[in-house]
């Protein structure tokens, strides 16, 4: 199912195309369509090149790593997560390798995702990022070591039938994207002050 963005100025076709929808078909991802995801984060920027992210990878066939990711989720993502044919949960490094804190991991981290939904998107994919899923038990399950930090849950497959869904899910998978106006969260030098470059 396509929901492209109505947009007020042009950008490119992935962008434009890029949502995170609930209903995916159960077709696996093939192993090197996957590794391509990877390479693409693998490419992201970061401070210092210190590339913090780490991915924790499953696809449905490996019922028993796919069962760990999803047991972690909130009922909620569980309700239409469970036909996703690939989980991930990205981690991100918090010290540098000097073991001084690393303020952007996060940042470089989300950067990484990024790299990786966009190319999701041009090989036919979708993504959807959950922050509904149990941080401690998935420390846990997942042996993740001190000084590392679970960031987000991501599903990742094909598109499915939004009509696979319970009633309210279906209804906010159809429901018309919204966005605020770039003049609502770009500003000019001062906070609030609303930019000459996004105010004609």
């Amino acid at each position: 199912m396509e929901k492209p963005a109505e947009t007020h100025y042009p950008i490119h076709d992935l962008l434009m195309r890029r949502w995170s929808p609930r209903a995916f078909a159960e077709r696996p991802v093939e192993p090197d369509t996957l590794r391509s995801l990877f390479e693409a984060a693998r490419w992201a920027p970061s401070s210092n090149n210190e590339q913090p992210w780490r991915f924790l990878v499953a696809a449905k066939e490996n019922k028993a790593d796919w069962d760990r990711l999803f047991t972690c989720l909130l009922e909620g993502n569980q309700k239409w997560a469970h036909r996703a044919p690939v989980l991930m949960l990205s981690v991100a490094t918090l010290a540098f390798d000097d073991g001084s804190p690393n303020r952007h991991a996060f940042y470089d981290t989300g950067m990484a995702v990024e790299n990786l939904v966009i190319q999701a998107m041009a090989l036919g994919l979708f993504v959807h990022q959950m922050a509904g899923f149990r941080i401690d038990q998935a420390r846990v399950e997942c042996q993740i070591p001190g000084g590392y930090e679970p960031v987000a849950m991501i599903a990742v497959g094909y598109p499915g039938d939004p009509a696979t869904l319970p009633d309210y899910l279906r209804e906010r998978e159809l429901k018309p994207r919204e966005r605020n106006s770039i003049s609502e969260f770009v500003f000019s030098g001062t906070w609030g002050r609303p930019s000459p470059v996004v105010t004609p």
